[in-house]
């Protein structure tokens, strides 16, 4: 399944171009801040800490992002998920490894990135903790997660309303305030950061960012870790119980 995910991946390049380019707001959102920051800091942020924190935040964006919500309403709504059910895999699974193998075309994109963050931003501005630099990949594992969990239960709501979609662009209008992705949680409101950190939205995006940023305490960081997993856990149940729930409800017909 990983050898076909690939060469999907692959063979479809430039749909997928257009995937990743969709990912760019980190980009637009950086030449606004670094605008606003000629005059001076925001908060703790200069001009070089943007650079780091939206270069950052692209690189996580472009190892985390998944599209399973679509193949999943696009299915159901279809019946060709009738084949999947076939299969002596369960559905959910083969879905993660058809997006995980697209992970070395991902790597290929967001290594330039990184490398481009370090110049830019210079080392001053990345962490120097050897334990975050360890953290991190675990993080990104984590935000993968709860983004592909978090869209497998949406997406299990297209066995009962006709597009779950509509329901996840609810979703992604929470992400973008929650997740740090349009605007550092530090510079809302604090009681927005605070709200954040018991919403999922953070653990997909900010908290590895703050991570590989050095942002984080390693105390803060082992707590950040601790609270990921854990929407990990509640996200896997949840999808469990959704996807159980609508396959009873689930028929197809013809071939």
């Amino acid at each position: 399944m990983l050898r076909v995910g690939l060469a999907e991946a692959v063979a479809y390049r430039a749909e997928f171009l257009v995937w990743l380019l969709s990912t760019n707001m980190p980009l637009v959102m950086l030449a606004l801040w670094l605008a606003v920051a000629s005059d001076g800091p925001v908060g703790r942020y200069d001009r070089a800490s943007f650079t780091a924190y939206y270069l950052a935040a692209l690189v996580v964006r472009l190892l985390t992002g998944a599209w399973v919500i679509w193949e999943l309403n696009f299915e159901i709504r279809q019946g060709t998920l009738a084949f999947r059910l076939l299969r002596p895999v369960h559905p959910l699974v083969g879905y993660a490894a058809e997006n995980v193998a697209a992970m070395p075309v991902r790597l290929a994109v967001s290594a330039p990135v990184a490398l481009v963050a370090l110049l830019a931003a210079g080392r001053d501005h990345l962490a120097r903790d050897p334990l975050a630099w360890a953290l991190f990949p675990v993080t990104i594992a984590g935000a993968w997660l709860i983004t592909y969990l978090a869209m497998a239960v949406v997406g299990s709501l297209a066995f009962y309303v006709d597009s779950a979609t509509s329901l996840f662009d609810v979703w992604l209008g929470l992400f973008g305030v929650f997740s740090g992705y349009l605007v550092p949680l530090e510079l809302y409101p604090r009681w927005v950061g605070s709200l954040a950190r018991f919403l999922p939205f953070r653990y997909m995006l900010a908290f590895p960012v703050e991570l590989v940023t050095g942002a984080l305490t390693r105390r803060e960081a082992l707590r950040g870790l601790a609270a990921q997993w854990a929407f990990v856990a509640l996200l896997l149940g949840a999808a469990a119980w959704a996807w159980r729930m609508g396959t009873r409800r689930f028929a197809a017909y013809g071939g």
